[in-house]
């Protein structure tokens, strides 16, 4: 599946569907208004040039957030060196599924994660009930 940012400068492919989407509140998901799918990184191809923003408020930041350079779609975060050199993983990369019509995920899960509230350790709370995009739920 393949989709781009708003003016096409920046294409994102991915193999699959995303087992779950996190719609999250948190600050970081709000402000970029990104709904995260998560994959691992010999799965996902970003073409075009973005720029990367990793959060300063937080002692390691985990990921740098990518953006097109041209018209500031958020597409996409990678891990930070720092954080893939701390805690010896490179696992995961993130892709912003808002990039994608809702019609190509079709049976995704959508879970909404009460990041804003969540304090970094644990299990995150979830501020609402989660819904499986498709004809009757529309997301």
């Amino acid at each position: 599946m393949t989709a781009n940012c708003l003016c096409g400068a920046v294409h994102i492919t991915i193999a699959a569907k995303p087992d779950f989407i996190f719609d999250c509140n948190c600050s970081l998901c709000r402000k970029t208004g990104a709904a995260w799918g998560y994959f691992k990184p010999e799965s996902v191809s970003a073409k075009g040039e973005t720029i990367g923003y990793a959060r300063s408020d937080k002692a390691l930041a985990a990921v740098d957030v990518h953006s097109c350079t041209a018209c500031g779609a958020t597409t996409h975060w990678v891990r930070t060196d720092e954080f893939r050199n701390q805690h010896q993983v490179n696992d995961m990369v993130g892709v912003n599924m808002r990039l994608f019509d809702p019609d190509q995920l079709d049976g995704v899960p959508v879970q909404f994660p009460d990041g804003k509230n969540w304090m970094g350790e644990g299990a995150f709370d979830f501020r609402r009930e989660g819904l499986t995009i498709g004809v009757d739920a529309r997301w």
